[in-house]
């Protein structure tokens, strides 16, 4: 099926119509196509594992069937804390045949980040070298409260963690039940009937971030992956020829979204590294691979552009695309010098995929403006409106990013879980507009720029600034490697701009370059956005996902200057 008449077909299913996950994400598509290219550095080399669909499909049908003799079956929820590989989607085709809901999470979650996450889980499957992390979490028996599967020959004792004690569920001996035995165990067992899912049946449960408070659960309903596959094939112009490589980490959205579901979803091949971060090491993979079409966060971008080791131009990209903060102007110059492509700009949430940004498909093309995202992608309909009225605003005034629901038939999103229909704060009143907590404005041609979250924002002498614009004239200077903008209280303005800075390997911090650094941004933004204090960092704090942390670090110097007690 074409992926025009996927979407199609999927927009058009009534919410009750069931469809069958495994075979529209696997089955269905040539047994001897590859689905994943897993690539670990060997020394001097780089490994590849190339895993068909025949293959997903045999091993998922196999694990299904384990999993169901460990009683896992419809509605249970399941967590992974696993690294980029193969096992990983031979888990989540798993699940999905039996109708059980995927929690991910993310690898460098501490036990308590897990603990929060996997309070309605049922089990939890884990890399073995990731073991330690849920040791925290036992009773005073010595059990998890789940299940714990594992992937790897490491396995758990028996004090330690919960194993099932039905005859028959492929326990290993000593220890917690592994993928590998129960991959075995189903292949000598009647595989159970692929579940059908409702549109409205989450076979997801991903948490936010916690940029803005407490993580919250969001659950992914079945109809979702229209919103997934239009994303795929018309942004990011993921074609059937690509070398496709999304460096986002699938226990985070993007990731899971459109390096994982969205290329299953259009039967085409995904790039899967094994291996930390490491600018060396991407820009040999994009070399000697041949990546065709690579999607990362400006994070990554920026790392490579400091890179200070050999470079290794790519040869064959054809598209770059950014997600997941905002994109600094000078990013896509740096790309198309250094990458020989430019960099597209897309912007999306938890709660919604991908709603905004630059498309890459020809016939929807938009050719990228710096500092701006982009219009609204194919099926959503976004505005700026008024923090008080949601009424829209007009062009170039700064106000609340909103999708508006009636003219989005891509919008999924309905609450959260344990939360009732259109939580309070992302709805308006009348359920027109989802609230997206992000600060933007639009020019006449309906391009957004992104100008903070709603607390980032900054009222100073009665000018309301997103400290995103001073932040890409920061990132402009050759001195600066990153840079995040808040405001500390002052008398007579109400609000101040202070700048926190990584430095790039050469600089040499002190007050000269401090005070280089406010008149580069007087001199490029505007005389009264200058921070009036600079202070250089090692590090900025972050999410995981890679965004900064901007309340944090008001924070700091809220207790540094005496107007909040420090943390216990």
């Amino acid at each position: 099926m074409e992926p025009e008449a996927l979407i199609e077909a999927l927009l058009s299913r009534d919410r009750d119509t069931p469809v069958d996950l495994a075979a529209l994400l696997c089955d269905r598509h040539p047994r001897e196509r590859v689905a994943l290219s897993v690539v670990r550095p060997a020394g001097p080399r780089l490994d590849v594992e190339d895993v068909t669909y025949g293959e997903l499909a045999d091993r998922s049908r196999h694990l299904a069937g384990g999993l169901a003799g460990l009683g896992i079956g419809p509605g249970d929820h399941v967590a992974t804390l696993m690294g980029k590989s193969a096992e990983l989607v031979v888990v989540l085709l798993a699940l999905w045949r039996l109708g059980a809901v995927h929690i991910p999470l993310f690898t460098a979650f501490a036990d308590v980040a897990v603990a929060a996450r996997t309070a309605t889980a049922r089990a939890v499957v884990t890399d073995a070298d990731l073991l330690p992390t849920l040791d925290p979490l036992r009773d005073a028996t010595g059990a998890t409260p789940w299940t714990v599967v594992v992937n790897g020959d490491r396995t758990a004792p028996d004090a330690h963690h919960r194993t099932a004690t039905e005859p028959g569920t492929a326990a290993a001996p000593g220890g917690a039940p592994t993928l590998r035995a129960l991959e075995t165990r189903g292949a000598g067992v009647r595989p159970p009937d692929s579940f059908r899912w409702a549109g409205d049946d989450a076979f997801i449960t991903l948490y936010t971030s916690g940029t803005t408070g407490a993580p919250k659960a969001v659950p992914v309903p079945a109809r979702a992956l229209a919103a997934f596959v239009s994303y795929q094939h018309v942004a990011l112009d993921h074609r059937a020829e690509d070398v496709f490589w999304n460096m986002s980490d699938p226990g985070w959205g993007y990731g899971l979204y459109q390096a994982v579901i969205g290329p299953l979803a259009l039967g085409r091949g995904t790039l899967l590294l094994a291996a930390r971060f490491d600018a060396a090491l991407t820009l040999r993979v994009l070399h000697e691979l041949q990546v065709t079409n690579f999607a990362a966060a400006p994070t990554v971008y920026r790392a490579l552009r400091n890179h200070d080791g050999p470079r290794v131009r790519p040869g064959a990209l054809r598209c770059c695309s950014a997600a997941g903060e905002p994109l600094n102007p000078d990013l896509p110059r740096w790309a198309e010098e250094h990458l020989g492509v430019t960099v597209h700009d897309h912007y999306g949430q938890t709660e919604l995929g991908m709603v905004l940004g630059t498309p890459w498909r020809p016939g929807r093309r938009v050719e990228p403006v710096p500092g701006r995202m982009g219009p609204a992608l194919p099926g959503w309909t976004l505005a700026v409106v008024d923090e008080d009225t949601h009424r829209p605003l007009p062009a170039g005034a700064v106000g609340r990013l909103a999708v508006d629901v009636p003219r989005s038939p891509l919008m999924w999103f309905t609450h959260y879980l344990g939360g009732g229909p259109r939580p309070a704060g992302r709805f308006s009143p009348d359920g027109r507009w989802f609230l997206t907590g992000d600060l933007a404005s639009a020019d006449e041609q309906g391009r957004f720029a992104f100008a903070g979250r709603d607390d980032d924002v900054i009222i100073m002498a009665g000018y309301r600034i997103g400290p995103v614009d001073v932040e890409n004239v920061l990132l402009e200077h050759p001195a600066v490697a990153e840079a995040a903008v808040t405001a500390v209280d002052d008398a007579l303005r109400g609000e101040v701009l202070e700048a926190f800075v990584v430095l790039a390997p050469a600089a040499v911090p002190g007050e000269a370059l401090a005070a280089d650094l406010r008149t580069h941004v007087k001199r490029r933004l505007a005389a009264h956005l200058y921070p009036r204090v600079v202070h250089f960092r090692q590090s900025l704090p972050s999410t995981e996902s890679g965004k900064v942390k901007r309340k944090e670090l008001r924070r700091e110097r809220e207790r540094e200057l005496g107007a909040v007690p420090a943390a216990p």
